[in-house]
């Protein structure tokens, strides 16, 4: 179903916006547009709920949309959510934002790096690990997608595409057990 729902409603809103970005010349700024909504999303379940819920007026939802994109947000962008609203598809807001960020990697030469870090990273080691990425797969530049999860004990767990690095403690003593264990 998910594969159904982002081919027919996420890549045509996706690159409709990248359209409409790619012929202003405005790429960069509808990058971070998106960035802002998907945080915004991610970090309020209210706000995913009021969009979705079927009962919420239309006019209600533009105004919310209006109100929280105000002056981060362009005027361009804004119409695409209104668009959305309209169309009944600002559920899907999250999705769409998704697709658009994966069209603009595929236009940056950039791939998506996901990393499980026991404690925060400094800039230093966030840059140590976007070169690392760089080198194992040739692109211009990473995205890193940091979450924590302290069961990791030290260390990182980097996954890129179908890649996964265990740098993880923990990682590191699972396989020390499997080692001791085919010993025996």
């Amino acid at each position: 179903m998910s594969s159904l729902v982002s081919t027919e409603v996420f890549e045509p809103y996706a690159t409709a916006l990248m359209s409409i970005a790619q012929s202003q010349n405005l790429v960069d700024r509808f990058g971070d547009d998106v960035a802002y909504l998907l945080n915004l999303i991610r970090e309020s379940a209210d706000l995913q709920e009021f969009l979705a819920n079927p009962f919420v007026q239309v006019n209600d939802k533009k105004a919310v949309l209006k109100q929280i994109t105000g002056d981060p947000v362009h005027p361009l962008v804004q119409n695409f959510l209104m668009v959305l609203v309209d169309r009944r598809r600002i559920l899907f807001l999250e999705g769409i934002c998704q697709q658009f960020q994966v069209r603009l990697r595929q236009l940056k030469q950039t791939v998506l790096a996901e990393v499980m870090a026991a404690v925060s990273l400094s800039e230093t080691q966030r840059q140590a690990i976007s070169q690392q990425v760089i080198a194992l797969t040739g692109a211009h530049q990473v995205d890193l997608d940091v979450r924590i999860d302290p069961d990791l004990i030290g260390g990182v767990i980097i996954k890129v595409g179908s890649q996964v690095i265990d740098a993880s403690l923990r990682g590191q003593l699972r396989r020390i057990g499997i080692r001791l264990t085919s010993a025996l």
